[in-house]
């Protein structure tokens, strides 16, 4: 039997705490007529530093990890509104690269981590995929083309938005200037005793590429 890697385990039991206080809190929040308090950054950036090992930056300003890359999150869990990747690349800030395509050279990933429903067993489940912005001509192509879209004034927003695959058996993640096949590097499912792996793949860290759809 194959044996599950500590960084997976890690992730496994991290999952199971955050589902406990999913529904320690629901009740209350149902009872009240509040939103889900659930903080979908601060989660996705400690469940990636557990399957990566890619360290934060602690209390400091800037990007959410050590190495320059960051994480976008959405969770449909008890969700009011339909969640999704939001500010994905950097537009409207101070910093000298914002609205710049030079921006992706400073990330060495880009991580999306979204909380659904699997469709057909209606099972919690937690999903990720990771992009190479440096590397990455396929996703690089569709952030110039936005970029070019600002600066013409076509697009007005600062809000690089992806519309992820909620519960759908599906890697495609939407966007108007392009809609592609993101490379998973995780999955798992809650069964009757807690989380479970479904997928990894670590070598996405290095091989993973974009591919774009129709």
């Amino acid at each position: 039997m194959e044996k599950t890697p500590d960084n997976v385990k890690e992730v496994l039991d991290l999952l199971n705490i955050q589902y406990r206080g999913f529904i320690d809190v629901k009740k209350y929040a149902e009872k009240y007529g509040h939103p889900h308090p659930c903080d979908t950054r601060s989660w996705s950036q400690i469940i990636i530093s557990a399957i990566t090992g890619i360290k934060g930056i602690e209390r400091k300003k800037g990007s959410d990890f050590d190495d320059g890359s960051d994480v976008k999150g959405a969770n449909t869990w008890g969700a009011i509104d339909t969640p999704r990747f939001n500010g994905c690349i950097k537009a409207g800030t101070k910093s000298s690269v914002s609205g710049k395509l030079q921006s992706l050279d400073k990330m060495p990933f880009l991580f999306f981590v979204l909380w659904d429903y699997e469709p057909e067993t209606k099972k919690e489940r937690c999903r990720i995929w990771v992009v190479r912005p440096q590397k990455d001509m396929v996703f690089r192509s569709i952030c110039e083309l936005w970029y070019s879209k600002c600066v013409s004034k076509e697009i007005v927003s600062t809000n690089f938005q992806l519309h992820p695959p909620r519960h759908k058996n599906s890697n495609i993640i939407r966007n108007t200037c392009g809609n592609l096949e993101y490379p998973l590097l995780f999955t798992a499912v809650r069964e009757k005793n807690g989380f479970v792996k479904k997928y990894y793949d670590k070598s996405t860290m290095s091989k993973g590429q974009c591919k774009k759809v129709s």
